[in-house]
């Protein structure tokens, strides 16, 4: 690893911190309020060349790699985006340019990719289920060969963009759990058209990140030719796991950005903020929680830098990742709360944004996979037995 501050590097940086200024916390307050999706920023990232960063040069992208990608997203949501940063770039420039770049045909390139690069082509990720949760191995919906087509039936749950996406990688079984050796057999993922009039979407009412739909999909005898088969049949696990470990990386930069946003907004209403003829910030009271918590996700990132540079060299990662997910989510959560603690009153007030920050990062925890499995799969790794 090199922690030398390149030229490359500090172009990205420069250049996610202007998209940031442009679509600051106004912007964001604005859509969230109203409800809706920042097609304005999702054209700057586009422009700043940031949806192709994972894809290949030769489909029009930039070839980098979750190195580069992650400070986009901490840069972006620390900057002034908040979750937006990472929310409007990790399911299609990361988790499904990975996926079709990894492992998709070369027709599946030619029409996937270039569009993703461009920001002509969004991408809803279609795993969660209502009954199987984080039992990922215990998906229900079911792909059935016909010929030379898939009949897809099942039954999704909390698949963002899925009512504005052109594409859905969906999640299935072509073999039964109880037909296989190992869970993960028998796992199959398909590209599928959201326009199918057989898939129905509906909207999830939820706490925050408004400024995009979490929606159920509802799948009943869609039909799909055997070319848009994403990988080998009953093999897509492995395929999965590809496109996991990306997910799990944006959602650190999450972390530590939100975090970091946070606190740097209550550290200067902190350093005006006169409370007892002195600022409040004078007080170690108000600043040794954050400046601890920022301790800590300055740690967190470090975590995610090495866990993206793995990554990137084509090792294993999945401790690495889950250390640099639960640390960073912990330290970011403990930053945006002590940081509302810091504006007392005014933390409670929109027109602060530090209380929508604090609706956004709790989805860190729950999300892309929950603390609780995160540390079941570092204890794992530590030698405690299996738990599940």
């Amino acid at each position: 690893m090199n922690f030398e501050a390149t030229e490359e590097r500090s172009i990205i940086r420069s250049t996610a911190a202007d998209v940031a200024a442009e679509y600051g916390p106004e912007y964001w307050r604005e859509k969230e309020e109203a409800g809706e999706f920042g097609q304005e920023f999702w054209d700057e990232l586009a422009a700043a060349g940031f949806h192709g960063l994972l894809v290949p040069p030769e489909y029009e992208g930039a070839g980098m790699g979750i190195q580069e990608m992650g400070l986009v997203m901490e840069t972006l949501c620390a900057e002034g985006c908040g979750m937006a940063g990472t929310w409007y770039l990790v399911l299609t420039a990361g988790m499904a340019a990975v996926g079709i770049s990894e492992n998709g045909t070369e027709a599946q390139k030619q029409t996937y990719l270039p569009d993703i690069a461009n920001g002509k082509r969004n991408f809803s990720i279609g795993i969660t289920e209502p009954e199987a949760g984080t039992n990922t191995l215990n998906v229900a919906t079911r792909a059935e060969k016909d010929g030379d087509e898939y009949v897809l039936n099942g039954n999704k749950a909390w698949i963002t963009f899925a009512d504005r996406a052109d594409n859905m990688i969906l999640v299935t079984r072509t073999t039964p759990r109880d037909e296989v050796e190992r869970g993960t057999d028998g796992i199959s993922l398909f590209i599928v058209d959201m326009d199918d009039p057989n898939i129905d979407v509906s909207p999830i009412p939820k706490h925050g990140i408004n400024y995009s739909k979490s929606c159920e999909v509802f799948i009943e005898d869609v039909r799909v030719p055997e070319e848009n088969l994403l990988g080998e049949e009953d093999d897509g696990w492995w395929t999965l796991v590809d496109m996991l470990n990306p997910e799990r990386i944006g959602f650190a930069a999450a972390g530590t950005g939100i975090g970091k946003l946070a606190a740097d907004t209550a550290i200067e209403y902190a350093s005006d903020r006169e409370v007892f003829d002195a600022p409040i910030g004078s007080h170690q009271a108000v600043s040794f929680p954050i400046t601890k918590a920022y301790a800590r996700m300055e740690t967190a990132a470090l975590m995610r830098e090495k866990a993206s540079w793995l990554y990137d060299q084509g090792e294993e990662c999945g401790y690495e990742t889950n250390v640099a997910k639960a640390t960073a989510v912990s330290a970011g959560i403990e930053a945006v709360k002590q940081s509302m603690q810091a504006f007392g009153g005014w933390g409670y007030a929109k027109e602060y944004d530090v209380e929508r920050w604090w609706r956004e990062i709790n989805l860190t925890r729950l999300a892309p996979v929950s603390q609780q499995m995160a540390y079941n799969h570092i204890g794992q790794h530590l030698g405690f037995p299996r738990s599940y």
